[in-house]
């Protein structure tokens, strides 16, 4: 899909070549390379999107857009370059649900995500499935509830982030259910994944990107999908309501921000090209053959969304009396 990229050492930046488009438009101002934060692995679907970001700003402005993953601290890391960079477009933000909830979680998040950053649209998002180590005998919900409670010694439930959807669904999961098991974070969710299949974590909850993809060898086995309807794609999978927790829906979602006082008509900008680059079919079917659903939705839609996100994790950790780590 690239047609040249420059791996900087030490960075783990990749830098988009000369523009392929004909009718690209005029450079951003002053025509210096847009930096691309990701602050999540390369491979994770966030890097993804991120990159298809980076190949739009590319063929539409004429720019040179570099994505640099800078994961670590839950995401935090590549947040606070975005927080402390000028506000004039030339250094932007691909995350995800992190970013919202991030200040509930952690005490080093000292940021606001609503004021402290510019809202530039949604990207994309994706359910959450429940999957269980193939090691264990469990097969439904209903049957690991009752095994965690008569030894919730013997679980480990996994997490790939610390204010990740997938933390908060397992809060939400715990306290639907009265089970108490051992919360184990780790660095993203590969290592995540790979614990599970090698049996020292025994559940966990996460996007469908990675987990759906990852159960053709029985090494872990999907209990439920957080959607109100299954997925075509996963048919055989029940949702978390079948399976006995009616309500329980989540979904990891990915966005597009700023920093604070970025200008109105750049943020427009932007959130035009992601709209554009959301409404391409070749796109969306990319992105539906890994359970990943293109959002198309205006600056004010996006900034209500995530408003309503972050008043249901507050509600959530407050309920827990959940204290920041």
């Amino acid at each position: 899909m690239l047609n040249r990229r420059t791996l900087a050492v030490g960075g783990a930046a990749v830098a988009i070549g000369a523009p392929r488009s004909a009718g690209a438009q005029a450079a951003w101002p002053l025509g210096r390379p847009i930096r691309v934060i990701c602050p999540t692995p390369p491979g994770a679907a966030n890097d993804m999107l991120a990159r298809l970001l980076a190949q739009r700003l590319q063929d539409r402005l004429g720019a040179v857009a570099v994505v640099e993953n800078r994961p670590g601290g839950s995401a935090l890391l590549g947040t606070n370059i975005v927080l402390q960079a000028p506000p004039d477009g030339f250094t932007l933000l691909a995350s995800t649900f992190n970013t919202a909830v991030m200040p509930l979680v952690l005490k080093a998040a000292t940021f606001d995500p609503q004021t402290d950053l510019t809202v530039m649209g949604r990207t994309a998002q994706a359910p959450l499935v429940m999957v269980i180590s193939g090691t264990r005998p469990e097969r439904t919900v209903q049957e690991v509830v009752a095994a965690a409670k008569a030894r919730p010694q013997d679980w480990n439930i996994a997490i790939s982030a610390l204010g990740s959807a997938g933390h908060l669904a397992t809060i939400d999961f715990m306290r639907r259910t009265g089970v108490d098991l051992n919360v184990v974070t780790y660095r993203g969710t590969q290592p995540a994944l790979a614990d599970l299949m090698g049996g020292s974590a025994q559940l966990l909850i996460d996007p469908s990107f990675a987990l759906l993809a990852s159960r053709a060898d029985g090494r872990i086995r999907a209990l439920g999908i957080a959607t109100a309807q299954r997925s075509p794609l996963a048919a055989d999978v029940p949702t978390m309501a079948e399976a006995g927790l009616p309500g329980f829906e989540f979904t990891a979602w990915y966005g597009v921000w700023g920093p604070k006082g970025t200008p109105p008509e750049i943020a427009q900008r932007v959130n035009a090209l992601v709209q554009e680059t959301m409404r391409d079919p070749e796109i969306a079917q990319r992105l539906a053959t890994q359970v990943i659903e293109p959002v198309v939705e205006s600056i004010d839609d996006s900034r209500r969304f995530i408003a309503a996100e972050i008043r249901r994790a507050g509600e959530l950790l407050r309920s827990v009396n959940y204290q920041p780590e």
